[in-house]
């Protein structure tokens, strides 16, 4: 939430009575307003194609003529133009209607990278089939394409978007559309899928190794004693995460809980890299380059087999290795808000100890690096699922 919603909350909050149930009748009145007018807007909507708008003119103008001449051969031309627009809408309708629809999203994906959206289309019809629709999700540029969903029967279709930059998008509706089956006309019907897309930071920025020292934590510090490891004396038992290492399931206690549960070391003496992340300054592009250059010190981090955290916007992830480390960094990463009343990164650690990623800089850090407010985001090029950024 900013600054200024904030302020808005806690402005209600000090109102009279009276004044807090008026703006909360009004926010129930505005909310059912909303959820009236996409009710209103996703039953159907019909627009002409160009074909249809010259078919349609052509019945017009064939109506006039028989009207004018009376010949039989043109009442029969004009009725059979009707019926064929008005079977062209009861059969685009039933195309389109029981439609069950389920969108899987991968967890993440890298900005600049394609993200691939699945749809799982349920056709509910008992004998006709579905031809021919196309899938739109909200605002998304990917478009999907259903040939034929049998009936009661299922089919796949897939989508391919760019997210340019990082940070939480979120899905709404999904718009079906057809022009099936002569393409006269083009009939839409939204439905609401809630759902959102977790887009990390990229990671390729060359980013300069911090100095021999420069944010680093010897075991003895505070911030890493006791910490978890992979690999050093056995400390505890843990349920699996996204990213460990599979060597270190134990397998006697996964089969006891039915599910995967992994061994936890004290780390045997790595230093960890703490990255704190100053995003106390104005929205735009330097922040967000400073946001790439914190994941992209993350990246490399992990590269070194080095123990690496992060302390950025009020939030810390404790001290960890390897690519679910990496991901839990992302995670923070893509969520994290730039604004001038940020709060001040604070790592539980000396931050002579750590490497300070900010756009002006701040004292008391053992090493900063500055991105300066001259620094441009430059969108990348799109990399295909399962390619390598350049």
């Amino acid at each position: 939430m900013s600054a200024v919603s904030g302020e808005a909350v806690r402005a209600v909050g000090r109102a009279p009575p009276w004044a807090r149930r008026g703006v909360r009748l009004f926010m129930r009145v505005l909310t059912r307003s909303r959820e009236l007018w996409l009710e209103i807007r996703a039953w159907r909507r019909i627009s002409f194609t160009t074909g249809g708008a010259f078919f349609t003119a052509g019945a017009f103008a064939v109506g006039f003529a028989a009207m004018n001449t009376g010949n039989n051969l043109l009442y029969l031309l004009l009725g059979a133009m009707l019926g064929l627009i008005a079977v062209s809408g009861w059969l685009s309708e039933q195309d389109i209607r029981a439609l069950r629809i389920e969108r899987h999203v991968p967890r993440a994906v890298t900005a600049g990278q394609e993200l691939r959206i699945g749809y799982q289309v349920r056709n509910l019809k008992r004998r006709l089939p579905t031809l021919a629709v196309e899938i739109v999700d909200g605002a998304l540029p990917g478009r999907a394409f259903l040939a034929h969903v049998a009936a009661q029967g299922t089919a796949q279709a897939r989508s391919l978007n760019t997210f340019p930059r990082r940070g939480v998008h979120r899905l709404g509706s999904v718009t079906l559309s057809t022009s099936f089956p002569f393409g006269l006309f083009r009939k839409e019907r939204d439905l609401q899928i809630p759902g959102q897309v977790v887009v990390w930071p990229r990671t390729d920025r060359l980013v300069r190794n911090p100095s021999a020292g420069g944010g680093r934590v010897p075991r003895t510090g505070a911030g890493t004693k006791g910490a978890r490891g992979h690999r050093g004396d056995y400390r505890s038992l843990r349920a699996y995460r996204s990213g460990d290492d599979p060597r270190d399931i134990h397998w006697r206690s996964s089969a006891r809980f039915r599910d995967p549960v992994l061994r936890e070391y004290e780390r045997d003496g790595a230093e960890t890299r703490w990255i704190c992340l100053d995003v106390r300054t104005e929205p735009g592009d330097p922040g967000e380059v400073a946001v790439e250059v914190a994941a992209s010190l993350a990246a490399q981090s992990m590269a070194e087999g080095r123990s690496f955290a992060l302390a950025a916007g009020g939030t810390v992830v404790d001290p960890g290795e390897g690519a679910g480390q990496l991901e839990r960094v992302l995670d923070v990463l893509a969520r994290v808000e730039i604004h001038p009343a940020s709060p001040h990164p604070d790592p539980p650690v000396d931050a002579s100890a750590c490497v300070l990623v900010s756009v002006d800089g701040a004292p008391g850090f053992g090493e900063a690096l500055v991105v300066g407010r001259s620094a441009v985001f430059d969108v990348p090029a799109p990399v295909p699922p399962g390619g390598s950024a350049a």
